[in-house]
């Protein structure tokens, strides 16, 4: 299988350089300037893993990330002339994968990009050899079946209301998706959202029911000031 990478960045100079290491490890490469071009040219092409700078003009990585985040989870690996563990944190709490600081190495840049397509490639191999339909969702050893409207943890069937229910099906369809508190309420209710503390209640006792440690989810994170998600996993 050709795999086309994506690299979005605004110095010149580099992007070309990253086009050439692509290039040469026979990949088909698609590179633009900016974040708007780079959504552009998502929209109309096929993207196995996108390699994006998070400073640039017209729109910058984490808003292109975001963006991209709400329809894609091909995989992202972050450049930054910063090496601070907060910017590292942000990235990947808004849907990243990999985070590599410049200045860097050909040979580094080119192994990140081979793990992140490998490890791709096996998580769409899960999804289409693990189940037979359509119905069911799993993340890591949390199971979702649309179907019978069960949830099972370890195999352990988990009792949900029907709103958590939807809450979990919203956020296991959409693993690695930032939701924010009015998204979900908006989505599920139906309704415009005025009071979202309903969401952080359905949350909280959704983490009870499915989390080992409640106060330590492995599901169900909060990407503080933004909203919710489920972390992509391997089942």
């Amino acid at each position: 299988m050709e795999h086309t990478v994506l690299v979005v960045e605004d110095e010149t100079g580099i992007r070309k350089a990253i086009c050439i290491y692509m290039k040469n490890q026979g990949y088909r490469v698609l590179d633009a300037p900016n974040g708007k071009e780079a959504l552009e040219i998502i929209e109309k092409e096929p993207v196995h893993l996108a390699i994006v700078d998070i400073m640039m003009p017209v729109m910058d990585g984490i808003t292109m990330v975001m963006k991209v985040r709400e329809k894609y989870d091909f995989p992202i690996l972050f450049l930054s002339a910063k090496s601070e563990d907060i910017d590292k944190i942000n990235g990947l709490n808004i849907g990243a994968d990999d985070y590599i600081t410049k200045p860097f190495t050909s040979l580094e840049l080119i192994a990140r990009v081979r793990a992140q397509l490998r490890r791709y490639e096996q998580i769409l191999s899960l999804k289409e050899n693990h189940h037979d339909n359509k119905d069911c969702y799993v993340v890591g050893d949390l199971e979702l079946n649309t179907l019978t409207k069960e949830v099972k943890v370890e195999n352990r069937i988990v009792h949900l209301t029907p709103k958590e229910f939807s809450i979990l099906e919203l956020l296991m369809k959409n693993p690695g998706r930032v939701y924010s508190a009015e998204q979900i309420y908006e989505t599920i209710w139906q309704e415009d959202a005025i009071n979202t503390e309903t969401i952080m209640v359905h949350i909280r006792k959704l983490r009870e029911k499915i989390e080992a440690n409640p106060k330590k989810p492995v599901y169900i994170k909060v990407v503080w000031g933004i909203g919710y998600k489920i972390e992509r996993m391997e089942p």
